[in-house]
Protein backbone atom coordinates (compact mmCIF):
# COMPACT_ATOMS: atom_id res chain seq x y z
CA UNK A 1 0.00 0.00 0.00
CA UNK A 2 1.61 3.29 -0.81
CA UNK A 3 2.16 5.55 1.78
CA UNK A 4 -0.34 8.65 1.57
CA UNK A 5 2.56 10.68 2.89
CA UNK A 6 4.66 9.82 -0.23
CA UNK A 7 1.88 10.81 -2.09
CA UNK A 8 2.74 13.96 -4.97
CA UNK A 9 -0.58 15.97 -5.49
CA UNK A 10 -1.00 18.98 -8.13
CA UNK A 11 -1.75 21.81 -6.12
CA UNK A 12 -5.13 23.17 -8.11
CA UNK A 13 -4.85 26.84 -5.77
CA UNK A 14 -4.00 28.52 -9.00
CA UNK A 15 -3.12 27.92 -12.68
CA UNK A 16 0.36 26.96 -12.27
CA UNK A 17 -1.07 23.49 -11.10
CA UNK A 18 1.92 22.83 -9.14
CA UNK A 19 2.96 19.15 -8.73
CA UNK A 20 5.23 18.77 -6.17
CA UNK A 21 3.58 18.81 -3.09
CA UNK A 22 3.69 15.80 -1.12
CA UNK A 23 1.49 14.32 1.40
CA UNK A 24 3.89 14.68 3.76
CA UNK A 25 3.98 18.57 3.11
CA UNK A 26 0.13 19.08 3.64
CA UNK A 27 0.00 16.98 6.38
CA UNK A 28 2.73 19.32 8.30
CA UNK A 29 1.31 22.48 6.54
CA UNK A 30 4.33 23.36 4.84
CA UNK A 31 4.39 25.18 1.91
CA UNK A 32 6.18 28.05 0.23
CA UNK A 33 3.08 29.18 -0.94
CA UNK A 34 0.32 30.73 0.85
CA UNK A 35 -2.56 30.02 -1.89
CA UNK A 36 -1.28 25.93 -1.48
CA UNK A 37 -1.43 26.55 2.40
CA UNK A 38 -4.59 28.36 2.73
CA UNK A 39 -6.43 25.42 0.07
CA UNK A 40 -4.76 22.89 1.96
CA UNK A 41 -5.65 23.90 5.27
CA UNK A 42 -9.51 23.77 4.49
CA UNK A 43 -11.76 21.58 6.86
CA UNK A 44 -14.57 19.97 4.66
CA UNK A 45 -15.89 18.24 8.07
CA UNK A 46 -19.48 18.91 9.87
CA UNK A 47 -21.25 20.28 6.19
CA UNK A 48 -24.73 19.24 5.78
CA UNK A 49 -27.48 19.63 2.94
CA UNK A 50 -29.81 22.71 3.85
CA UNK A 51 -33.22 24.01 2.21
CA UNK A 52 -34.53 27.33 3.18
CA UNK A 53 -31.03 27.32 6.22
CA UNK A 54 -32.71 24.45 8.09
CA UNK A 55 -30.79 21.06 7.84
CA UNK A 56 -32.04 18.63 5.49
CA UNK A 57 -31.03 15.30 3.53
CA UNK A 58 -29.46 14.93 0.54
CA UNK A 59 -32.83 14.35 -0.98
CA UNK A 60 -34.92 16.75 0.72
CA UNK A 61 -32.12 19.40 -0.77
CA UNK A 62 -32.13 17.80 -4.53
CA UNK A 63 -35.88 17.29 -4.33
CA UNK A 64 -35.86 21.15 -3.56
CA UNK A 65 -33.45 22.32 -5.73
CA UNK A 66 -35.06 20.29 -8.78
CA UNK A 67 -38.26 21.91 -7.81
CA UNK A 68 -36.83 25.72 -8.26
CA UNK A 69 -35.29 24.90 -11.34
CA UNK A 70 -38.52 23.73 -12.46
CA UNK A 71 -40.29 26.78 -12.11
CA UNK A 72 -37.75 28.72 -13.58
CA UNK A 73 -38.02 30.43 -16.75
CA UNK A 74 -34.56 31.64 -17.84
CA UNK A 75 -31.78 30.47 -14.55
CA UNK A 76 -28.35 30.77 -14.58
CA UNK A 77 -25.47 28.55 -14.08
CA UNK A 78 -22.80 30.35 -12.36
CA UNK A 79 -19.52 30.69 -10.13
CA UNK A 80 -18.74 27.08 -11.97
CA UNK A 81 -15.52 27.00 -9.63
CA UNK A 82 -14.81 23.13 -10.41
CA UNK A 83 -12.39 21.02 -12.14
CA UNK A 84 -12.80 19.34 -15.87
CA UNK A 85 -15.05 16.90 -14.59
CA UNK A 86 -17.47 19.59 -12.83
CA UNK A 87 -17.63 22.10 -15.87
CA UNK A 88 -18.97 18.76 -18.30
CA UNK A 89 -21.52 18.39 -15.34
CA UNK A 90 -22.52 21.89 -15.11
CA UNK A 91 -22.75 21.92 -19.18
CA UNK A 92 -25.30 18.91 -18.71
CA UNK A 93 -26.96 20.69 -16.08
CA UNK A 94 -27.25 23.65 -18.15
CA UNK A 95 -28.76 22.00 -21.26
CA UNK A 96 -31.45 20.06 -18.75
CA UNK A 97 -32.42 23.47 -17.35
CA UNK A 98 -32.20 25.66 -20.64
CA UNK A 99 -29.69 28.01 -18.50
CA UNK A 100 -27.08 30.22 -19.27
CA UNK A 101 -23.81 29.42 -18.19
CA UNK A 102 -21.00 31.62 -16.82
CA UNK A 103 -17.96 31.58 -14.70
CA UNK A 104 -16.71 33.65 -11.60
CA UNK A 105 -13.73 34.60 -13.86
CA UNK A 106 -15.63 35.09 -17.08
CA UNK A 107 -15.16 38.69 -17.42
CA UNK A 108 -11.37 38.55 -17.48
CA UNK A 109 -11.62 35.55 -19.46
CA UNK A 110 -13.46 37.31 -22.37
CA UNK A 111 -10.74 39.85 -22.55
CA UNK A 112 -8.51 37.36 -23.86
CA UNK A 113 -11.04 35.38 -25.93
CA UNK A 114 -11.78 38.28 -27.53
CA UNK A 115 -8.31 38.81 -29.10
CA UNK A 116 -8.13 34.83 -29.64
CA UNK A 117 -11.28 35.18 -32.13
CA UNK A 118 -10.87 38.66 -33.46
CA UNK A 119 -7.00 38.49 -34.49
CA UNK A 120 -5.55 34.95 -33.40
CA UNK A 121 -2.16 34.71 -31.31
CA UNK A 122 1.01 33.32 -30.60
CA UNK A 123 1.68 31.87 -27.26
CA UNK A 124 3.76 29.92 -25.59
CA UNK A 125 3.72 26.60 -22.60
CA UNK A 126 5.20 26.78 -19.23
CA UNK A 127 8.03 24.52 -20.22
CA UNK A 128 9.09 26.46 -23.09
CA UNK A 129 9.68 29.84 -21.55
CA UNK A 130 11.45 27.39 -18.71
CA UNK A 131 13.69 26.01 -20.91
CA UNK A 132 14.29 28.92 -23.83
CA UNK A 133 13.09 32.16 -22.30
CA UNK A 134 16.21 34.32 -22.12
CA UNK A 135 14.61 37.73 -21.47
CA UNK A 136 10.46 38.10 -20.01
CA UNK A 137 9.16 41.21 -20.28
CA UNK A 138 5.89 41.36 -17.76
CA UNK A 139 3.17 43.57 -18.65
CA UNK A 140 1.24 45.22 -16.29
CA UNK A 141 1.63 42.39 -13.64
CA UNK A 142 4.26 40.97 -11.42
CA UNK A 143 2.28 37.17 -12.07
CA UNK A 144 3.16 36.16 -8.33
CA UNK A 145 -0.16 38.18 -6.96
CA UNK A 146 -1.92 35.13 -8.73
CA UNK A 147 0.54 32.44 -9.36
CA UNK A 148 3.15 32.53 -6.43
CA UNK A 149 5.34 30.42 -7.63
CA UNK A 150 6.08 31.42 -11.27
CA UNK A 151 9.52 32.44 -10.71
CA UNK A 152 10.30 29.37 -8.52
CA UNK A 153 9.24 26.91 -11.07
CA UNK A 154 9.45 28.51 -14.28
CA UNK A 155 12.56 31.43 -14.33
CA UNK A 156 14.80 31.08 -11.75
CA UNK A 157 15.69 27.11 -12.09
CA UNK A 158 18.39 25.42 -11.44
CA UNK A 159 18.86 24.18 -15.47
CA UNK A 160 17.17 24.87 -18.97
CA UNK A 161 17.63 22.97 -22.50
CA UNK A 162 18.46 26.26 -24.52
CA UNK A 163 19.30 29.03 -22.20
CA UNK A 164 21.45 30.06 -18.92
CA UNK A 165 18.56 30.43 -16.40
CA UNK A 166 20.65 32.97 -14.30
CA UNK A 167 21.38 35.23 -16.87
CA UNK A 168 17.38 35.97 -18.07
CA UNK A 169 16.55 39.71 -18.39
CA UNK A 170 12.84 40.41 -16.36
CA UNK A 171 11.38 43.75 -17.34
CA UNK A 172 8.23 45.10 -15.36
CA UNK A 173 6.20 47.52 -17.63
CA UNK A 174 3.62 48.99 -15.67
CA UNK A 175 1.32 47.91 -13.61
CA UNK A 176 0.10 48.67 -10.19
CA UNK A 177 1.31 47.82 -6.49
CA UNK A 178 4.05 45.27 -8.30
CA UNK A 179 5.76 42.88 -6.37
CA UNK A 180 8.87 42.84 -7.96
CA UNK A 181 11.39 40.95 -5.34
CA UNK A 182 10.79 37.91 -6.89
CA UNK A 183 12.41 39.01 -10.28
CA UNK A 184 15.55 39.50 -8.81
CA UNK A 185 17.92 37.17 -10.15
CA UNK A 186 19.90 34.42 -8.14
CA UNK A 187 23.25 36.94 -8.51
CA UNK A 188 21.08 40.00 -6.78
CA UNK A 189 21.05 41.24 -10.43
CA UNK A 190 17.76 43.72 -10.35
CA UNK A 191 14.97 43.64 -12.83
CA UNK A 192 14.47 46.68 -14.84
CA UNK A 193 11.25 48.40 -14.09
CA UNK A 194 9.62 50.87 -16.28
CA UNK A 195 6.90 52.35 -14.07
CA UNK A 196 3.35 53.62 -15.40
CA UNK A 197 -0.13 53.08 -13.97
CA UNK A 198 -2.36 50.07 -15.66
CA UNK A 199 -4.91 52.49 -17.02
CA UNK A 200 -2.10 53.76 -19.04
CA UNK A 201 -0.99 50.49 -20.40
CA UNK A 202 -3.24 50.97 -23.79
CA UNK A 203 -1.00 54.18 -24.50
CA UNK A 204 2.51 52.55 -23.69
CA UNK A 205 1.66 48.98 -25.23
CA UNK A 206 0.53 50.75 -28.39
CA UNK A 207 3.30 52.95 -28.36
CA UNK A 208 5.80 49.88 -27.54
CA UNK A 209 4.16 47.72 -30.62
CA UNK A 210 5.06 50.52 -33.19
CA UNK A 211 8.55 51.25 -31.89
CA UNK A 212 9.35 47.28 -32.71
CA UNK A 213 7.30 47.59 -35.86
CA UNK A 214 9.64 50.32 -36.53
CA UNK A 215 7.33 52.99 -37.22
CA UNK A 216 8.31 56.40 -35.95
CA UNK A 217 7.29 57.97 -32.85
CA UNK A 218 7.54 61.74 -32.48
CA UNK A 219 6.77 62.28 -28.90
CA UNK A 220 9.45 62.52 -25.98
CA UNK A 221 7.16 61.13 -23.66
CA UNK A 222 3.88 59.01 -23.54
CA UNK A 223 1.52 58.63 -20.20
CA UNK A 224 4.37 59.71 -18.85
CA UNK A 225 6.78 57.18 -20.23
CA UNK A 226 10.24 58.07 -21.90
CA UNK A 227 9.95 56.96 -25.32
CA UNK A 228 13.64 56.59 -25.10
CA UNK A 229 12.96 53.81 -22.67
CA UNK A 230 10.22 52.13 -24.78
CA UNK A 231 12.69 52.27 -27.77
CA UNK A 232 15.38 50.83 -25.64
CA UNK A 233 13.41 47.96 -24.71
CA UNK A 234 11.92 47.44 -28.35
CA UNK A 235 15.75 47.19 -28.86
CA UNK A 236 15.93 44.36 -26.46
CA UNK A 237 13.23 42.23 -27.54
CA UNK A 238 14.26 42.58 -31.09
CA UNK A 239 17.78 41.22 -30.20
CA UNK A 240 16.47 38.70 -27.60
CA UNK A 241 16.86 34.83 -28.71
CA UNK A 242 13.01 34.20 -27.02
CA UNK A 243 11.73 36.70 -25.42
CA UNK A 244 8.22 35.90 -23.99
CA UNK A 245 5.56 38.76 -23.48
CA UNK A 246 3.58 38.12 -20.04
CA UNK A 247 -0.18 39.57 -18.91
CA UNK A 248 -2.76 38.67 -16.71
CA UNK A 249 -5.68 39.97 -17.84
CA UNK A 250 -7.44 40.41 -14.21
CA UNK A 251 -4.76 42.99 -13.73
CA UNK A 252 -5.81 44.63 -16.93
CA UNK A 253 -8.69 45.99 -14.91
CA UNK A 254 -10.22 48.79 -17.01
CA UNK A 255 -12.66 49.51 -20.02
CA UNK A 256 -11.72 47.90 -23.35
CA UNK A 257 -8.30 46.39 -21.71
CA UNK A 258 -8.78 43.22 -24.76
CA UNK A 259 -6.85 46.24 -27.05
CA UNK A 260 -4.34 46.18 -24.94
CA UNK A 261 -4.03 42.09 -24.71
CA UNK A 262 -4.59 42.88 -28.93
CA UNK A 263 -1.25 45.02 -28.78
CA UNK A 264 0.56 42.59 -26.94
CA UNK A 265 -0.50 39.49 -28.92
CA UNK A 266 0.48 41.76 -32.09
CA UNK A 267 3.52 43.04 -30.89
CA UNK A 268 4.91 39.25 -30.71
CA UNK A 269 3.85 38.79 -34.24
CA UNK A 270 6.13 41.92 -35.38
CA UNK A 271 8.62 40.56 -33.48
CA UNK A 272 8.34 37.20 -34.71
CA UNK A 273 9.07 38.57 -38.18
CA UNK A 274 12.94 38.70 -37.48
CA UNK A 275 13.29 36.94 -34.28
CA UNK A 276 11.49 35.06 -32.08
CA UNK A 277 8.76 35.87 -29.01
CA UNK A 278 6.03 34.23 -27.43
CA UNK A 279 3.07 35.27 -25.58
CA UNK A 280 2.16 33.86 -22.56
CA UNK A 281 -1.13 34.83 -20.04
CA UNK A 282 -0.59 33.75 -16.46
CA UNK A 283 -3.49 33.74 -13.62
CA UNK A 284 -5.88 31.48 -13.82
CA UNK A 285 -7.67 30.64 -10.32
CA UNK A 286 -11.47 28.37 -10.14
CA UNK A 287 -10.62 26.14 -12.53
CA UNK A 288 -11.41 28.90 -15.02
CA UNK A 289 -9.21 27.00 -17.92
CA UNK A 290 -10.67 23.97 -17.74
CA UNK A 291 -14.24 25.21 -17.57
CA UNK A 292 -13.80 27.45 -20.42
CA UNK A 293 -12.39 24.30 -22.43
CA UNK A 294 -14.99 22.08 -21.56
CA UNK A 295 -17.73 24.50 -22.46
CA UNK A 296 -15.83 25.41 -25.65
CA UNK A 297 -15.63 21.53 -26.62
CA UNK A 298 -19.56 21.01 -25.72
CA UNK A 299 -21.08 23.64 -26.72
CA UNK A 300 -19.00 25.14 -29.40
CA UNK A 301 -18.95 28.89 -28.31
CA UNK A 302 -16.46 30.34 -25.19
CA UNK A 303 -17.94 31.46 -21.78
CA UNK A 304 -20.51 34.31 -21.93
CA UNK A 305 -21.48 36.80 -18.96
CA UNK A 306 -25.12 37.41 -19.29
CA UNK A 307 -26.43 40.10 -16.99
CA UNK A 308 -27.38 38.93 -13.80
CA UNK A 309 -31.13 40.60 -13.87
CA UNK A 310 -32.48 38.55 -16.15
CA UNK A 311 -32.11 35.70 -14.40
CA UNK A 312 -35.00 33.91 -12.18
CA UNK A 313 -32.57 31.43 -10.52
CA UNK A 314 -29.17 30.63 -9.99
CA UNK A 315 -27.42 27.26 -9.40
CA UNK A 316 -23.95 28.68 -7.65
CA UNK A 317 -20.83 26.62 -7.46
CA UNK A 318 -18.19 27.97 -5.87
CA UNK A 319 -15.67 24.58 -4.62
CA UNK A 320 -12.15 26.72 -5.28
CA UNK A 321 -13.73 29.75 -3.18
CA UNK A 322 -15.49 29.21 -0.31
CA UNK A 323 -16.64 32.47 0.52
CA UNK A 324 -17.13 33.87 -3.41
CA UNK A 325 -21.12 34.31 -3.45
CA UNK A 326 -23.56 35.63 -6.22
CA UNK A 327 -24.34 39.41 -5.98
CA UNK A 328 -26.19 40.91 -2.93
CA UNK A 329 -30.07 40.51 -3.41
CA UNK A 330 -29.73 37.25 -6.12
CA UNK A 331 -32.28 35.17 -5.27
CA UNK A 332 -33.51 32.38 -5.23
CA UNK A 333 -29.82 30.48 -4.86
CA UNK A 334 -28.84 26.72 -4.88
CA UNK A 335 -25.34 26.30 -3.82
CA UNK A 336 -23.57 23.41 -5.03
CA UNK A 337 -20.61 24.13 -3.28
CA UNK A 338 -17.70 24.12 -0.73
CA UNK A 339 -18.68 22.56 2.73
CA UNK A 340 -16.77 25.11 4.17
CA UNK A 341 -18.83 28.01 2.44
CA UNK A 342 -19.71 31.45 4.23
CA UNK A 343 -23.08 32.98 3.61
CA UNK A 344 -24.10 36.25 4.70
CA UNK A 345 -27.73 35.30 3.78
CA UNK A 346 -29.23 32.10 3.77
CA UNK A 347 -29.45 30.11 0.32
CA UNK A 348 -32.16 29.11 -0.82
CA UNK A 349 -30.37 25.32 -1.28
CA UNK A 350 -27.16 24.53 -0.05
CA UNK A 351 -25.89 21.24 -1.03
CA UNK A 352 -22.26 20.63 0.32
CA UNK A 353 -20.04 18.77 -2.65
CA UNK A 354 -16.31 17.56 -2.30
CA UNK A 355 -13.35 19.52 -3.55
CA UNK A 356 -11.46 18.77 -6.11
CA UNK A 357 -7.88 17.74 -4.95
CA UNK A 358 -8.80 17.83 -1.73
CA UNK A 359 -11.96 15.88 -0.71
CA UNK A 360 -11.94 13.82 -4.10
CA UNK A 361 -10.05 13.33 -6.90
CA UNK A 362 -10.22 15.70 -10.16
CA UNK A 363 -8.17 17.35 -13.23
CA UNK A 364 -7.62 20.75 -14.38
CA UNK A 365 -6.28 22.25 -17.39
CA UNK A 366 -2.60 24.18 -16.27
CA UNK A 367 -3.32 27.82 -17.11
CA UNK A 368 -0.62 27.52 -20.07
CA UNK A 369 -3.34 25.19 -21.47
CA UNK A 370 -0.89 22.44 -23.06
CA UNK A 371 -1.76 19.97 -20.12
CA UNK A 372 -3.96 18.09 -17.71
CA UNK A 373 -2.86 17.56 -14.54
CA UNK A 374 -4.82 14.73 -12.30
CA UNK A 375 -5.91 16.14 -8.63
CA UNK A 376 -5.35 13.50 -6.03
CA UNK A 377 -7.76 13.76 -2.77
CA UNK A 378 -5.38 15.38 -0.06
CA UNK A 379 -8.01 14.91 2.46
CA UNK A 380 -10.60 12.05 1.02
CA UNK A 381 -14.18 12.83 2.60
CA UNK A 382 -17.60 10.96 1.91
CA UNK A 383 -18.66 14.32 0.78
CA UNK A 384 -20.77 13.25 -2.95
CA UNK A 385 -18.61 14.94 -5.81
CA UNK A 386 -20.59 17.86 -7.97
CA UNK A 387 -21.14 15.25 -11.00
CA UNK A 388 -23.26 13.13 -8.57
CA UNK A 389 -25.33 15.83 -7.14
CA UNK A 390 -26.24 17.41 -10.56
CA UNK A 391 -26.88 13.14 -11.86
CA UNK A 392 -29.66 13.82 -9.17
CA UNK A 393 -31.02 16.69 -9.93
CA UNK A 394 -31.55 15.77 -13.48
CA UNK A 395 -32.79 12.60 -12.46
CA UNK A 396 -35.44 14.53 -9.97
CA UNK A 397 -35.98 17.00 -13.42
CA UNK A 398 -37.04 13.70 -15.42
CA UNK A 399 -39.18 12.15 -12.46
CA UNK A 400 -36.62 9.28 -12.11
CA UNK A 401 -36.64 10.03 -8.22
CA UNK A 402 -39.20 9.31 -5.71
Amino acid sequence: MTNQQDIMHACPACGLLCDDISGDAIARQQFSCGKAAKFYARVSAGAAPAVGGSTASLAEAVKAAAALLKQASAPLVAGSSTDVHGARALVSLSHATSAAMTHINASSTLRNMKVLQHRGWQTTTLTEVRNRADVILMIGTDVVSHNTRFFERVVWVDEAMFTEPAARKIIYLGGDKLNTKPGVAPDGRAPEVIACASESLPEVVATLRALVMGKPVTAETVAGVAVSSLKSLADTLKTAKYATLVWVSKDLHYDHAELTIENITETVVALNQKSRAMGLSMGGSDGDTSVNYAHTWLNGVIIDAPEWESQDAVVWVNSYSPNAMPPAGTAPVIVLGAPDSTFDTAPAVFIPVATPGLDCNGQQFRVDGSVTLPLTAAKPSDLPTLSQVVAMIEAQLKGDLA
